[in-house]
């Protein structure tokens, strides 16, 4: 077997982490060749993904959050249309959120991740390809929008605790003087729906935000978008479910929500309108979002429950 060549692409803000740094050492003193990079600015990531594919390298590994996963991916995903001629993929969480690491469970002990990466074998994952308005990004988690988006810094951790992963909503709901819910018309394949909502989430991962869980059921290997829409809460809907969320009924919020299983989904808006891209905010009035099926290999645990299985 030829010896592993690893990059790992570390976020400048992990940069001087001890645990990082030893767990790094222990990998290389077990023969593994691994190069690391350090992110300082916008483009940093596409640079060190194309050295390493320059280098020969078997193995990408994003050191941080989601974000940071995500610009490696879509650097990845722009070199070559197969997944099998790519390093794989790897994950250390060192970011605030890390929402795609805790649902497929990937450790947060850096050792322990790197682990991960040498010894689990790569699986298939879809990415997210969003196109606003000609621009194009990539993404492995979710595209998040609505003034609960706006509001999730907000959010107290013991309101988290008892509502759920749809709990920020009600801190958005003490904001509506403020906060307008959003116009739009959404579409794809045997859905439409339009209206006002005040939270959307466009899922290949299931959860945005540090815990927010949008999409519940999405998989990273289905070929498909789990969506996700919360529409304004008026009326007689809105009194009901006010009064469930009073009673401390975590589920209430879910009653509202729309949800489908989609190949590609279109949003069109009057005005413009922000989707947060894994922590990227993007700003457009037409969004065309596509699941780009086994687009990458990635490294994820035994039972991971983001697989299908």
């Amino acid at each position: 077997m030829s010896r592993q060549h690893w990059y790992l692409i570390l976020n400048g803000k992990s940069a001087g982490d001890d645990a990082v740094r030893e767990a790094v050492q222990a990998l290389r003193s077990q023969g593994i060749a691994l190069d690391v990079r350090v992110t300082w600015e916008e483009g940093d990531a596409e640079r060190y993904v194309a050295e390493a594919l320059e280098q020969g390298a078997t193995r990408v590994v994003a050191g941080g959050g989601d974000g940071s996963l995500s610009e490696v991916a879509s650097a990845l995903a722009h070199r070559g249309d197969d997944a099998g001629g790519l390093p794989s993929l790897g994950l250390l969480p060192l970011g605030t959120a890390n929402d795609f690491a805790s649902a497929a469970g990937i450790a947060d002990a850096p050792l322990a991740a790197l682990e991960l990466v040498r010894d689990a074998e790569p699986h298939a994952i879809d990415l997210l390809r969003l196109d606003a308005g000609g621009s194009v990004h990539w993404a492995a988690n979710l595209a998040s929008g609505g003034f609960g988006t706006q509001v999730t810094v907000e959010t107290h951790d013991g309101l988290k605790k008892l509502l759920g992963g749809l709990a920020y909503l009600v801190t958005g709901m003490a904001k509506v003087g403020r906060i307008e819910p959003i116009a739009a018309r959404l579409h794809g394949p045997g859905f439409a729906w339009a209206g006002d909502f005040i939270a959307l989430g466009v899922g290949n991962g299931r959860q945005a935000g540090g815990g927010q869980v949008l999409c519940p059921d999405a998989r990273l290997d289905d070929g498909l978008l789990d969506v996700t829409v919360v529409p304004e809460l008026s009326g007689e809907l809105g009194a009901t479910l006010l009064a469930l969320l009073r009673e401390g009924r975590e589920a209430a919020l879910d009653q509202a929500a729309v949800r489908a299983r989609l190949s590609w989904l279109e949003i069109e808006a009057d005005a413009p309108l922000v989707l947060n891209l894994d922590g990227e905010p993007i700003e457009s009035t037409r969004f065309r979002i596509d699941c780009v099926p086994g687009r990458l290999r990635m490294h994820l645990p035994a039972g991971c429950p983001l697989l299908g299985g």
